[in-house]
C-alpha cells in the first residue's frame, strides 16, 4: 500500500505512517485524467464465436486487440477480469526507449515508438507521450566499451543512436553531478508515456475498428475441442474461439493452469519514487531527458516539475512474490499496490542523489511498489505454445509499456499471415520445458531483476539455477575440467582448461582466458582427435505410413535414403529459414530428426502443427532427454572408433553421411558420418545413461592417439573455416536460403510442393539483393562475435551474422550480409569493432576445406588445390 505525505529522501530512517484503506493510481506528469471514476464496459453485446479471443486487457491484451482488429480481422473479442490497465500496467513508470541490447527486439522498440507518436491523432485520445531523449551514463571504462560494443549493433538498425561526452551530457542535463560521467549513450525520441492513457487510446482504437473488449469479464475455464477450437466459459457464457491468446499479466499462470500448463512467470515488486516540485527542475526551460545511471542501476526522469526514479536493487534485496506462485494471485487485486519499502532501495537513492544533488532537499509525495511479472531470462513470452493448438501466449513483460505497441503488431502479422513477421526466438515461449521449476524460475527471476544494469558482455553466461535436472551423463565427469555453458536447459562445455591455467568465468568485449585454451583445442582437432558432448542437440523421432510425404512437404531438400543422412531447411510460407535440421533415414519410414538445442520445442511445434493440419499419418515423438550424443572428430577419428567396434569404419564402407546401428564397446549407438568441425568424425547418438561408459572406452581407446576434449568455442572455430552456416546466425526467419548461400540444399525441382517453394521461386526469378560473404580481418585483441556493422564508403551496408578468431591464418573471420555489388571476391569492406573499423577482405569461402573434400581431391590427385 501508499504510505501517505511528503517525506524528505534525506533523514532517514522513515517514521511508518498509516496506510490508505483504497490506494489510488500514482499521480503522473501525463495526467491520467478520469481514472477513478473509469467506466465499466459499455458494451452489452455478446458473441458466441470468435476468431481470437484475447485475455487481459492491459496493454499488451488491448494491442493485441487493436492490431489485429486494425489488419482486418473480424470477430476480435479481449475479456478482462476486472478492468483495463488492471494488474500491471495501471502503476507503470512508463519509460519508453529505443534501446535494446539485443537485435531484433530493437524492431519492437521502434514499432512502439512510431504508433505511440501517431496514436493521439488516430484515436482523438490523448496519451501523454514525452519524447526528451535518454542517455545511459558511463562511469567506468568498460561501460564504455559496451557503449561501443552497443554502437556497432545499431548501425544497421533505424535505430537513432550516439555516444556523446561529458560536455554534451551537462548541457542536455545540467543537474547532473559530472565527477565520474566518461560517456553517455544518447537515444533521441525516448521518453515516457502515461500507461492508462495508452491503454484508453488502443481501447478505443480496437473498438473503432470492430473489436469487442467485455470487462468485467473473468474468463474460468478454457477447454480445447478436437477441430482445435477452444471453448471459453465466463460468468456471462460461453464463447467458441477458433484461438485463444494468454495475455493475462501476473494472473497469466492461473490461466496456463487451465490447458495444463506451469508458465515460468513469477511477480517481483518494483518500487519508484515521486517527488514534489523542485525548484531548480521547475526552472527548467526544456524536459530532462530520462538518465539511466547504469553503475547507480536506477532509471531517473522528470516527473512534471519534480523527479521520478526507480531502482533494480540486487537479487539479494529484491522481493519476489513468492506466495503468488504457491497460492495463486489474492483474488480481487486488480489495482493494489503493496507496502512500500525505501530501505530495500536506499543505497540506490543514495547513488541518485549523488548523481543527481538537487534530489538531496526534494520530498517525496508518492513510493509506488507494484507488481510486474518476470520469466526466469527478463524476456516475455510471445507467440504460439508447443503441444496446444491455437494457444498463444503474450506474457512475461517486465517492459510491457515499450514492449506494447510493436508485440502488439508482432503476434497479430504471426497470427494473419501464418508466420513471424522477423526473427525474434530469443521470445519464443517454446524456449523453456519440463526442466524449467519453480524454484529455477525464482532464482532466475532473482538474478535478472538485480542484473538488470550489469554490463552486457558477449558470451555471457549466468548462473542462478543451475544446474537443471537437464544435465547430460558426462556432466559430473566434466565439470570440474571446463567451462560449462547453458544450453536449453543443458550445460555444455564451452572450453576445457588444463593444469594451471586461469579457469574463472572473465567475461570481456576482448580476448580473454579461453583464447589460448581454445587454440590448442582447435589443433587437437586439426591434428589428432578430439571428443566434444553434444547431448544438448533436439532429437525427433518420426515414422508412420505418411512420414516421407510429411517431411517432403516440410523440408527443402530431397528425403535421404534408408541408411543416409542430409541437412535439410524448413522455410516458411515466405521463403524464408525457419529451421536447419539433419534428417537421417534410419529404416524404411522411420527418421531420427536432429536439430539445436535453442530450437528443439520451436521447430517440434511446426512439424506437429503441419502434420495435424495436413491430415498425415505420422507419429512423432521428442526423445531429446532419452539421448545422449558424443561426437568424435580429427583424423584419427577413425583409428580410435574402429578399435570399439566390428563394424568397418573405412572410408569406402562407412561413407560421409550415411548411418548405422552399431556396438562400440559392447553399447549400442547410432552412428552418423558427421561433424559439425568439418574434419572425418562421427556423432554418437545413445541411451544417455551409457553417456559416461561410452565417453570412457573412447577416451581410453585413443590414448595412443592423444586424444583429448573440446567445447563449443573451439567448434564455432573450426565450422567458421569450413564456411559452414549456423541457423540464428547466418540463417533465420529474416533470411532467405538463397541469399543465405543454402542453394546445394534447396531442391526446387523435386516434385513435392514443399512450404515455401513458390515463394522462393519468386524470390529467385526477382533476384537478390544482398548475399552472405565470408571475411577476413586483422584486428588487434578483439575478435566479430556477430551483429556488427559492415561499413562501405562512409556508410553501413550491412552486418556480420557471426566471427571468431581463425587459428589457422591467425586473423579475425566473420561471415556478414552485404549488397550484391559488393559481394565478390577481393572486395574490400570494413568492421566495426569497439569504435575501430578495421579493413577486412571478402574470400572465398571455405578458407578451410573439409575433411571430405579434401579426401575427394586427393584420390583425384589434386594435392596441389589441397
Amino acid at each position: 500500500m501508499l504510505r501517505s505525505g511528503a517525506q524528505r529522501l534525506r533523514g532517514l530512517p522513515l517514521q511508518s505512517l498509516p496506510l490508505r484503506g483504497s490506494p489510488g493510481r500514482p499521480p503522473s506528469a501525463c495526467g491520467r485524467q478520469g481514472e477513478e471514476n473509469a467506466p465499466l464496459s459499455a458494451e452489452t453485446r455478446w458473441k458466441d464465436r470468435a476468431e481470437t479471443v484475447i485475455i487481459g486487457g492491459g496493454c499488451v491484451g488491448v494491442s493485441l486487440a487493436y492490431h489485429l482488429a486494425k489488419a482486418g480481422m473480424k470477430d476480435v473479442v479481449l475479456l478482462e477480469k476486472s478492468e483495463l490497465t488492471a494488474g500491471s500496467t495501471w502503476h507503470a513508470a512508463g519509460l519508453t526507449t529505443y534501446f535494446h541490447p539485443g537485435i531484433n527486439l530493437k524492431k519492437i522498440h521502434y514499432a512502439s515508438i512510431k504508433l505511440y507518436e501517431k496514436l493521439e491523432e488516430e484515436t482523438g485520445q490523448v496519451v501523454g507521450f514525452h519524447q526528451p531523449g535518454s542517455i545511459r551514463i558511463a562511469t567506468t571504462p568498460v561501460r564504455v566499451d559496451e557503449f561501443k560494443y552497443q554502437m556497432t549493433r545499431t548501425g544497421w538498425h533505424a535505430t537513432e543512436q550516439y555516444i556523446i561526452g561529458p560536455e554534451k551530457i551537462q548541457e542536455m542535463f545540467p543537474l547532473l553531478n559530472m565527477n565520474k560521467v566518461l560517456a553517455g549513450l544518447y537515444n533521441p525520441g525516448d521518453g515516457h508515456i502515461d500507461p492508462y492513457s495508452l491503454t484508453m487510446a488502443l481501447a478505443a482504437g480496437a473498438r473503432k475498428y470492430g473489436a469487442l473488449l467485455k470487462y468485467p469479464t473473468p474468463v474460468t475455464s478454457l477447454k480445447p475441442r478436437s477441430d482445435g477450437t477452444w471453448d471459453v466459459e465466463t460468468p456471462q457464457g460461453s464463447m467458441r474461439a477458433n484461438r485463444v491468446v494468454n495475455a493475462a499479466g501476473f494472473w497469466a499462470r492461473e490461466v496456463g493452469k487451465m490447458v495444463g500448463l506451469e508458465h515460468p512467470l513469477i511477480p517481483v515488486q518494483h518500487q519508484y519514487v515521486v517527488t514534489s516540485t523542485i525548484p531548480e527542475v521547475k526552472a527548467l526551460k526544456r524536459e530532462l531527458p530520462v538518465l539511466r545511471d547504469l553503475e547507480g542501476s536506477y532509471y531517473l526522469r522528470q516527473e512534471r516539475d519534480g523527479l521520478l526514479f526507480g531502482p533494480y536493487e540486487s537479487q539479494e534485496k529484491m522481493k519476489v512474490q513468492d506466495a503468488w506462485v504457491t497460492n495463486g494471485v489474492p483474488p480481487g487485486f486488480g489495482k493494489e499496490l503493496f507496502e512500500s519499502d525505501l530501505d530495500r532501495i536506499m543505497e540506490h537513492v543514495e547513488a541518485a542523489m549523488e548523481m543527481v544533488p538537487v534530489l538531496k532537499k526534494a520530498d517525496i509525495i508518492n513510493i509506488v511498489n507494484g507488481p510486474i511479472t518476470y520469466s526466469p531470462d527478463i524476456l516475455p513470452m510471445v507467440g504460439p505454445h508447443q503441444g496446444l493448438r491455437n494457444y498463444w501466449v503474450a506474457i512475461g513483460f517486465g517492459y510491457g509499456i515499450i514492449h506494447a505497441g510493436g508485440v502488439g503488431k508482432y503476434l497479430s502479422d504471426w497470427i494473419l499471415h501464418g508466420e513471424p513477421p522477423f526473427d525474434l526466438i530469443e521470445l519464443d515461449p517454446n524456449r523453456y520445458g519440463k526442466w524449467t521449476t519453480t524454484q529455477y524460475t525464482e532464482a532466475k527471476a532473482r538474478e535478472s531483476y538485480g542484473f538488470n544494469n550489469i554490463v552486457g558482455y558477449p558470451k555471457e553466461e549466468r548462473f542462478a539455477g543451475r544446474p537443471t535436472q537437464r544435465v547430460s551423463g558426462l556432466y559430473k565427469t566434466l565439470e570440474s575440467k571446463c567451462s560449462m555453458g547453458f544450453h536449453a536447459g543443458w550445460e555444455q562445455p564451452h572450453w576445457f582448461y588444463k593444469p594451471g591455467q586461469d579457469t574463472q568465468y572473465r567475461p570481456s568485449f576482448r580476448r580473454t582466458n579461453w583464447f589460448e585454451p581454445v587454440g590448442f583445442e582447435y589443433k587437437q582437432v586439426m591434428q589428432k582427435v578430439g571428443v566434444i558432448d553434444l547431448s544438448p542437440f533436439g532429437k525427433f523421432n518420426i515414422k508412420g505410413q505418411d512420414s516421407v510425404r510429411l517431411l517432403d512437404h516440410l523440408f527443402a531438400n530431397v528425403i535421404p535414403k534408408v541408411g543416409f543422412t542430409n541437412i535439410s531447411h524448413m522455410l516458411t510460407p515466405k521463403g524464408r529459414v525457419y529451421a536447419e535440421l539433419t534428417v537421417s533415414h534410419q529404416t524404411p519410414g522411420e527418421f531420427l530428426l536432429i536439430t539445436g538445442s535453442g530450437s528443439e520445442l520451436h521447430d517440434l511445434r511446426w512439424i506437429e502443427e503441419e502434420a495435424v493440419n495436413g491430415g498425415y499419418d505420422v507419429e512423432i515423438k521428442n526423445i531429446t532427454d532419452e539421448l545422449g550424443v558424443l561426437g568424435v572428430a580429427g583424423p584419427h577419428a577413425r583409428k580410435v572408433l574402429q578399435k570399439l567396434t566390428a563394424e568397418d569404419l573405412s572410408d569406402d564402407v562407412f561413407k560421409f553421411l550415411q548411418t548405422k546401428s552399431l556396438k562400440v564397446s559392447n553399447i549400442p549407438v547410432t552412428a552418423i558420418r558427421i561433424s559439425y568441425t568439418g574434419e572425418l568424425g562421427w556423432e554418437l547418438y545413445h541411451r544417455r545413461e551409457d553417456s559416461a561408459a561410452l565417453y570412457d572406452v573412447i577416451m581410453n581407446a585413443g590414448q595412443e592417439e592423444g586424444i583429448d576434449n573440446f567445447g563449443t568455442y573451439a567448434m564455432n572455430a573450426l565450422r567458421l573455416e569450413k564456411a559452414f552456416r549456423a541457423w540464428g546466425s547466418e540463417m533465420n526467419c529474416d533470411t532467405n536460403p538463397l541469399e543465405a548461400g543454402l542453394e546445394y540444399f534447396v531442391k526446387l525441382n523435386k516434385p513435392a510442393d514443399f512450404i515455401g517453394k513458390q515463394a522462393l521461386k519468386q524470390i529467385k526469378a526477382k533476384g537478390l539483393k544482398r548475399r552472405l560473404v565470408c571475411l577476413t580481418l586483422a584486428t588487434d585483441n578483439v575478435d566479430p562475435e556477430g551483429n556488427e556493422s559492415i561499413w562501405y564508403d562512409g556508410k553501413v551496408v550491412g552486418n556480420t551474422t557471426s566471427g571468431s578468431y581463425s587459428y589457422s591464418i591467425q586473423k579475425s573471420l566473420a561471415f556478414a550480409y552485404v549488397p550484391v555489388e559488393l559481394s565478390k571476391v577481393g572486395q574490400q569492406v570494413e568492421v566495426e569493432l569497439l569504435g575501430k573499423n578495421y579493413p577486412a577482405s571478402i574470400i572465398q569461402e571455405p578458407l578451410v576445406l573439409t575433411e571430405p573434400t579434401r579426401n575427394r581431391l586427393q584420390k583425384k590427385g589434386g594435392k596441389d588445390k589441397i
